[in-house]
């Protein structure tokens, strides 16, 4: 594979609330695609497309109140299409509208695929060159840095290399500075990507820029391809967003940049934000963030099996590629039955636990470790659970309360009944009342109350129980409740996990439960919630 020599000078274009917002599942308001602005300028890059200011009343009002931003080092770009065949550039009202953004650059988007041209602009080749040309040169003419997106450029230049070329040289005729290679499809292999971009910059006097998608789950690794070439801008999104399989991630591609090829395109700094840029996006867009995403998911440098763990316990580094504060991550270690000893010791480190182990101790622990996962429990993102695993495997421990009975009631009544008004005999509802017994100490307390669902009663009445004791129990609140199948193939009897996150409006902690009762799965999560909320910050009245 023949390459250029890697350029020195890489500049950053995001197109995320753009091409981003292709993505199925994903929508941004007005105010998350301002402050996402923010965050990515406070990263470092150059430029940032901010959408197509005549597609919708939404862009057009982003770029009015986007002027207001006090970008430190990105430009702002409006989006656009080349004017439309047979008409005029004046009057067109795409070009109209990116010039009415007011933005110091702007990305116009033409095709460079001959079979594009005929079939989907249904006009001639010539025609779309000179729109191309005409496009380019009326935006330049107005004071505008202009740079084309070749769309189709990989799959026009497989089909017919010759025009694919030559809208690329009508582009640079019209003074675009820089042309965007587009793999549209998504579907080019790095041997094409290679040879798209060395012809390119071969024939063009523009600099070259490279846009790909993610279909053949190659898009990072085709844009690291394209700068090795000789590209000197890539495009790409957040967390890999975008349509279909999404685009190049962004976020690969700046460590990837940086810490693989050594071209510096952030500040040492700003790299080290990565991990909170990447997980700050994901949270505005209210979408998971992936555990596995490189460099910075959870689970990126996080360690299961014990060999490994007790590697990085003896040489911390030892099985990642890179240091990961590097990029604002950490390594961890993940308890599950593939564990050993220093993994246990390992994991109460990192969790910063003041409890220490003897050997035989930690023997105990990871023989409970697996026989507690095999009835369906699993400590991985249950830390606080975990950490109440170790301290009841040692002598002593004396928990600070105990469920020691308790009741549930459901009833299904119609509507009519509770005073909503409906007469139509169609609806119903559920209402659940829970008694409990609860012991804290030598006190033991009788309550009840009711909830929506029996988790949610069951919930209530322990509160309740143990609220003399601890009043600023009252402050915990449930952040995330999940429940999953632990063995499908068991049907309506299969067991099921259920995973909590907890808050006390400073702390965050996660606790697990298993069982083939799910109501008992969650009460055994709650406990774990609870029983570790007091035993770290618990005041007894």
């Amino acid at each position: 594979m023949t390459a250029h020599h890697t350029p020195q000078n890489v500049v950053l274009y995001d197109t995320t609330l753009r091409d981003g917002l292709g993505m199925e599942g994903l929508t941004l308001s007005l105010e998350d695609k301002l402050v996402i602005v923010e965050k990515l300028d406070e990263l470092g890059v150059h430029y940032i497309e901010g959408g197509y200011p005549g597609s919708n009343p939404k862009d057009a009002e982003f770029f009015e109140r986007a002027r207001a931003l006090e970008l430190r080092n990105a430009k702002l770009v409006a989006f656009g299409s080349t004017r439309r065949a047979g008409g005029d550039t004046a009057s067109d009202p795409a070009l109209q509208a990116v010039l009415g953004a007011r933005t110091p650059a702007i990305t116009l988007v033409g095709k460079s695929s001959a079979a594009q041209v005929r079939d989907v602009l249904e006009t001639s080749e010539e025609e779309n060159l000179a729109m191309i040309e005409d496009s380019v040169r009326y935006l330049v003419d107005a004071g505008r840095e202009v740079i084309f997106d070749a769309e189709h450029f990989f799959d026009g230049y497989a089909e017919d290399p010759s025009y694919a070329m030559t809208t690329l040289r009508a582009a640079t005729r019209g003074g675009a500075g820089t042309i965007a290679l587009c793999d549209t499809n998504g579907g080019s292999l790095s041997q094409a990507i290679v040879d798209g971009v060395t012809r390119a910059l071969a024939e063009t006097d523009a600099a070259i820029g490279i846009h790909t998608h993610n279909d053949a789950e190659l898009a990072v690794a085709n844009t690291l391809l394209a700068v090795q070439a000789g590209a000197t801008q890539v495009q790409a999104c957040l967390n890999g967003w975008g349509e279909r399989c999404g685009n190049a991630n962004i976020i690969s591609v700046i460590a990837n940049l940086q810490l693989k090829l050594g071209l510096q395109v952030v500040d040492p700094d700003q790299l080290a934000r990565l991990t909170e840029v990447a997980r700050f996006a994901s949270e505005v867009a209210n979408l998971p963030s992936s555990p596995q995403q490189p460099y910075v998911g959870t689970g990126a440098f996080a360690h299961k099996a014990g060999l490994h763990a007790a590697a990085v316990e003896k040489s911390p580094g030892a099985y990642t590629h890179i240091n990961p504060a590097d990029v604002g991550n950490g390594e961890r270690v993940l308890i599950s039955e593939l564990s050993g000893r220093r993994s246990i010791t390992a994991k109460l480190r990192e969790q910063g636990s003041q409890i220490e182990l003897t050997d035989a101790q930690a023997r105990t622990v990871v023989d409970r470790v697996k026989a507690f996962e095999a009835r369906g429990f699993q400590y991985e993102s249950a830390e606080a659970s975990f950490e109440l695993l170790v301290r009841r495997t040692l002598d002593g421990y004396i928990a600070p309360f105990d469920l020691e009975d308790f009741l549930i009631v459901e009833r299904r009544r119609h509507a009519s009944e509770s005073g909503s008004g409906d007469e139509s005999g169609d609806e119903n509802e559920m209402q659940a009342e829970a008694m409990v017994k609860v012991r804290v100490g030598k006190h033991l307390t009788q309550t009840a109350a009711d909830g929506n669902g029996p988790v949610s009663a069951l919930d209530a009445a322990v509160r309740s129980g143990l609220a003399e004791t601890f009043p600023e129990l009252a402050a915990i609140h449930l952040v995330d409740y999940k429940v999953r199948i632990i063995n499908p193939a068991g049907g309506a009897d299969a067991a099921v996990r259920a995973l909590i996150e907890s808050s006390d409006g400073t702390h965050v902690w996660r606790t697990v439960g298993a069982s083939t009762d799910v109501i008992e799965a969650s009460w055994l999560a709650l406990q774990d919630a609870y029983e570790y909320w007091i035993l770290n910050w618990g005041r007894p009245a």
